[in-house]
C-alpha cells in the first residue's frame, strides 16, 4: 500500500476512535463530525492509493467517492449522504444548543455504528 494512503487510513481509524471517545463524554455533534472526518480521510486514502495523486483539499465525501469511482449500496449511499450533509452544520453551527438537540445520544449512536460500518467497508476496498 502507498505510504500516504496508509498514513490517510490511520489518521481515519484515529478519528473513528476520537469519535467514540466524544460519545463517551457526550459530546455528540463532535462524535458526527469525527465521523465525518474519519470517513474523508479513508476516501482520501482510497483516492491516493486508487489514482496515485494527493486528493483534493475537500470535506465532500461524494465528490471524492465519484472522483474514485466508488459506488455505495443505497444504505451506504443514505449515511453518506447524511455524513456529508452534517459536516457544515457540525463544523460551523449557527445555534449550539439546537445543534446539540438535534444530535441525541441515540441518533449519534446509530451514526456512529454506521460510520464505522462505512469506515470498514472503505477499508475493504484497497
Amino acid at each position: 500500500m502507498d505510504k500516504r494512503a496508509a498514513e490517510w487510513l490511520k489518521q481515519a481509524d484515529y478519528d473513528i476512535d476520537t469519535a467514540e471517545f466524544m460519545a463517551k463524554g457526550g459530546r455528540y455533534f463532535y462524535v458526527v463530525f469525527m465521523c465525518h472526518l474519519a470517513i474523508e480521510k479513508a476516501l482520501k486514502g482510497l483516492y491516493q492509493q486508487s489514482l496515485e495523486q494527493t486528493p483534493p483539499k475537500t470535506h465532500n465525501l461524494v465528490y471524492l467517492m465519484n472522483k474514485i469511482g466508488l459506488k455505495a449500496d443505497q444504505d451506504k449511499a443514505k449515511v453518506i449522504v447524511r455524513l456529508n450533509e452534517a459536516n457544515i452544520t457540525t463544523r460551523y453551527p449557527d445555534d449550539i444548543d439546537k445543534l446539540k438537540s438535534v444530535y441525541t445520544e441515540e441518533i449519534t449512536r446509530k451514526i456512529l455504528t454506521e460510520a464505522k460500518e462505512i469506515l470498514e467497508w472503505i477499508k475493504q476496498q484497497f
